[in-house]
């Protein structure tokens, strides 16, 4: 759980977890001003504190890094901020258990009139639709939602992506997509009820636009490394 100001969130989110689901929950607190990390902790989490707040893909960093080196065979990662449904997560681990996907995303937006009925903002329904649709396009997926904070992968996932050289930002999330289609992974997505409430945590519109702009960034230099025309860091390793 990569966290940031999650006080009020946070135990709802881990209380729906089916008990015996996971055998550890981890929380990466990224300086929060709250008292998310004390919160966690009376709950039993693992947790790990930034000392500065170094953004939303460097929290994951901290995650991965962390779930990597105690052990863990398939990664879940949720946002704390209880949009999503967490009860849903044995059906995520069951999928990557049973060897159907390395990869799974909880999609928000399997019609139109479910995702806006929970409270998506318009205008992230339709950028959310339009980088999806490109998405697809450009890597041969059939995806309903590639910009999901609910998602599950196998170990092998995070042994093969260079994810350390992804942005801390949020854009890390469509790099770390893109680095599992280019390694050949697969990846599946299921339907995930939503919640949109004040608490939870979200992106205004200019950094909506600022990740979007990114997204499409990281897009061409998945396009251009296909085509060997270019290399990036990002997309640099071995999938032998």
């Amino acid at each position: 759980m990569p966290a940031y100001n999650a006080e009020s969130t946070l135990e709802k989110t881990v209380n729906d977890i089916p008990e015996g689901v996971v055998g550890e929950i981890i929380l990466v607190d990224d300086a929060s001003k709250d008292n998310t990390v004390e919160i966690a902790r009376n709950l039993g989490l693992t947790v790990i504190v930034h000392d500065k707040n170094m953004g939303y893909g460097a929290n994951q960093k901290t995650c991965y890094e962390t779930a990597f080196k105690r052990g863990a065979d398939i990664v879940v990662m949720i946002h704390p901020d209880y949009q999503y449904d967490s009860r849903l997560t044995p059906i995520f681990i069951e999928i990557i258990e049973k060897g159907i996907c390395d990869f799974v995303l909880g999609s928000r937006v399997r019609t139109r009139k479910e995702a806006l009925s929970s409270g998506m903002p318009f205008y992230k329904y339709l950028s959310n639709r339009f980088l999806t649709i490109i998405e697809n396009i450009v890597t041969g997926q059939n995806l309903s939602e590639w910009h999901t904070g609910f998602r599950a992968f196998s170990r092998t996932v995070l042994e093969t992506i260079p994810y350390q050289n992804n942005s801390n930002d949020f854009v890390f999330d469509s790099q770390f997509l893109l680095q599992a289609a280019y390694a050949g992974f697969i990846i599946g997505d299921l339907p995930v009820p939503c919640r949109y409430m004040e608490e939870a945590s979200s992106i205004n519109l200019k950094r909506s636009i600022i990740y979007g702009l990114r997204t499409i960034n990281t897009l061409l230099q998945y396009i251009l490394q296909r085509l060997h025309l270019a290399k990036f860091r990002i997309f640099d390793f071995n999938m032998d």
